[in-house]
């Protein structure tokens, strides 16, 4: 998904594997609903690299935030412990984006809240969907409802009032 930093607002998501033609159709759908030059960044994953050069034909400042992560967990270790991240690196892809903003905390933030509001995202649960269709059913649901009819408190308004894209709190 694509958050607004300015706003909070949901810009775009797509629900799919981590494949090149998912990475694909999102960075398509991103740049179609973007009337201005953005900065971009985005995890390691390299699907994005080829996505993002041909959805914005050079008219973005790309950069990538690449975690370091430590040796995988062992022999022995608990099974679902995951690699302890130690660092990051920032690379910048294209155009010039401005260091200070190389980030991917909206995005990690916005899935968090996902996860916690949508308990079907949570593996090991009994309220975890695995029929991709439903999931996206869900998904869709949420972003609507966090995008107009949820008042945050930080902005006082719903992102889209925000935004300038509704006028009123609308009601699910």
């Amino acid at each position: 998904y694509g958050v607004s930093r300015a706003t909070g607002e949901l810009i775009s998501y797509t629900v799919g594997d981590r494949s090149q033609a998912t990475a694909r159709e999102f960075m398509f759908d991103l740049a179609y609903r973007v009337s201005t030059r953005i900065q971009l960044t985005t995890d390691g994953h390299g699907a994005y690299l080829k996505a993002v050069t041909d959805a914005f034909s050079g008219d973005v400042d790309y950069a990538m935030l690449e975690k370091i992560y430590s040796a995988p967990p062992r022999e022995g270790q608990a099974r679902y412990s995951p690699a302890e991240c130690y660092g990051t690196r920032k690379i910048k892809i294209q155009g010039n984006p401005d260091e200070a903003h190389i980030s991917t905390s909206y995005g990690e933030r916005q899935n968090l809240t996902m996860r916690m509001s949508l308990r079907r995202m949570t593996r090991l649960t009994n309220a975890f969907s695995k029929k991709l269709e439903n999931q996206a059913h869900a998904v869709a649901i949420h972003f609507m409802h966090y995008n107009f009819a949820k008042i945050h408190q930080s902005l006082r308004v719903t992102p889209a009032m925000a935004a300038g894209v509704a006028d009123h709190v609308w009601s699910l």
